[in-house]
């Protein structure tokens, strides 16, 4: 919107955040060295980890809701999020935003499954498939009977994150999430791409892609192209 009053200036991108305490890595949505351009923080400070897995009853929306309106009006030109869980809320937040809204890394699903063989289906790894219901993927236009995958409640991925464990964890939760990965290809072998719903798991796409083979979407490929589309490239003319 040309001409908008603004509080910062160049930041295209305003990322809403869970309210955490656990060592964010590289690579992670929530880590401000992950991305190539400014993106401006905003936490919700009532969404913790354990209400962003039951978030149907949460009655979080109004303060996702609050905390979105706050960005636009400091100056963001779109809205991302740093949990895949706030695929339930894209047509609230989208509603009452006025600006675009990425609110899931789901929302590339129905699109890596156009890049593959029509024989294939893309897969979904996630922080909790207990906790992924039916209402997030038709929330982004995802099919209900997309394969699944996620991560042991027990898993030092899980635990570090819901306990705030300041130490990071790189090592132990790349291992337990290519094991995730592993078992998803495992029990459905026509899996043809991956989808990873948790930002946390960002950090370990390129390690995923390595070893399996196939193209891996997430958090941060979904907000490089939401940026790319928000601040295109202009190019020098000759």
């Amino acid at each position: 919107m040309a001409g908008r009053k603004k509080t910062f200036h160049g930041v295209s991108v305003g990322i809403l955040m869970v309210k955490t305490g656990f060592r964010r890595l590289p690579g992670d949505v929530g880590h401000a060295g992950t991305w190539d351009f400014p993106v401006q923080y905003r936490v919700v400070e009532g969404a913790t980890p354990d209400k962003m897995m039951a978030l149907e009853s949460s009655g979080l929306l109004d303060e996702f809701k609050a905390a979105a309106l706050d960005l636009v009006a400091g100056g963001v030109d779109g809205i991302a999020t740093t949990c895949g869980f706030l695929a339930l809320y894209q047509r609230e937040l989208t509603a009452a935003c006025g600006v675009p809204v990425a609110s899931s890394s789901l929302l590339q699903v129905p699109l890596a499954h156009r890049l593959i063989a029509p024989d294939k289906r893309v897969g979904i790894l996630t922080f909790s498939r207990e906790s992924l219901h039916a209402s997030h993927l038709e929330a982004v236009g995802v099919a209900a009977d997309t394969p699944v995958e996620g991560m042991p409640a027990d898993s030092v991925f899980v635990t570090a994150i819901k306990s705030g464990d300041t130490v990071p964890r790189f090592e132990a939760m790349r291992a337990e999430v290519l094991q995730a990965a592993e078992r998803l290809l495992g029990s459905h072998p026509d899996v043809g791409a991956i989808v990873s719903e948790c930002a946390n798991m960002t950090p370990f796409s390129a390690d995923i892609a390595e070893r399996f083979g196939i193209p891996v979407f997430d958090g941060v490929s979904l907000i490089n192209w939401f940026q790319a589309g928000l601040r295109p490239r202009r190019y020098p003319q000759a």
